[in-house]
């Protein structure tokens, strides 16, 4: 459970100051600014310095400027959640990239909160913050289609766990959906063993992908090595970023990454890996048209 001045220290990152009761609407406006806020991002594993995942440490990440991946964002703010009153459960999931099969692999850290509607009937709603670009406030678990901003979500039935649900992400989205396992977990120690291949291991997507990531109200931010694709409804804009100071100037005024536990020489170390992997992808991206 977080202390109170953590609590307090994690609202303050958020810009919410009140602390209100553990409504839905108060639910939609702590995830919007998590969202807002706090990016999706594999800084830390593409610099060689991965942040581990216990639910301590993910806190101490969230109040203190800095950030993560699905394993701390949905862990911290699965706790604030709890100090804040909320009935939480994290769940087995697995994102479905474009391309591949859906799964349920324990890749990925679910996220959901049950609260009591009109009629005092217990509602489920998915509150997931650590998926990058999906979504930007809660969803109920119940089948449909919903929009937020020019997202368009569904929620259907998991074709992977019969009891199970699945969150399909907007057409123009980083991935094709996401399917979460109905059974509720007590702690994020099993996802650990995860954590470690996708943060260590030769093998995981993330060793050599900086991918940073954020959404907003009207759309979302991706920073992908050198290249900054922003979306404004259903408009995407990419550019290209050619020098250090431009792409601090992104990560810092953008997605709210000022790199504060990185001092001058690790930037420019930082900087010199994302540029030679900016470089490799180019290369490859001329010699597949060839």
């Amino acid at each position: 459970m977080l202390k109170p001045e953590e609590t307090q220290a994690y609202l303050k990152r958020l810009g919410i100051t009140e602390i209100e009761p553990p409504t839905l609407s108060y639910l939609c406006k702590l995830q919007q600014a998590h969202v807002e806020n706090i990016t999706w991002q594999t800084i830390d594993i593409v610099s060689g310095n991965p942040a581990p995942i216990d639910l301590h440490s993910s806190i101490q990440l969230m109040i203190n400027d800095r950030s993560g991946y699905c394993f701390h964002l949905n862990g911290a703010f699965g706790e604030l959640l709890r100090a804040l009153g909320y009935q939480v459960s994290w769940h087995r999931a697995g994102v479905q990239p474009h391309g591949q099969e859906p799964r349920i692999n324990g890749f990925h850290l679910g996220l959901t909160v049950a609260l009591l509607n009109e009629r005092q009937d217990e509602e489920i709603w998915i509150a997931d913050v650590g998926l990058g670009d999906m979504p930007y406030g809660p969803l109920p678990i119940r089948a449909g289609s919903y929009t937020q901003g020019p997202f368009q979500y569904q929620v259907t039935p998991s074709a992977i766990d019969p009891n199970g649900w699945r969150m399909v992400h907007d057409p123009l989205g980083s991935s094709v959906g996401v399917d979460y396992e109905r059974e509720s977990l007590q702690t994020i120690e099993e996802f650990i063993p995860n954590h470690e291949i996708y943060s260590l291991s030769p093998d995981s997507p993330w060793i050599n992908l900086f991918l940073v990531r954020s959404r907003h109200a009207e759309g979302s931010n991706e920073l992908r090595g050198c290249i900054w694709k922003k979306r404004e409804g259903d408009h995407i804009e990419k550019t290209e970023i050619l020098t250090k100071s431009m792409w601090l100037e992104v990560l810092g005024d953008i997605f709210h990454e000022k790199l504060v536990n990185y001092g001058p020489i690790e930037r420019d170390e930082l900087w010199k890996r994302v540029w030679h992997l900016h470089e490799q992808w180019k290369k490859a991206q001329e010699e597949a048209v060839q």
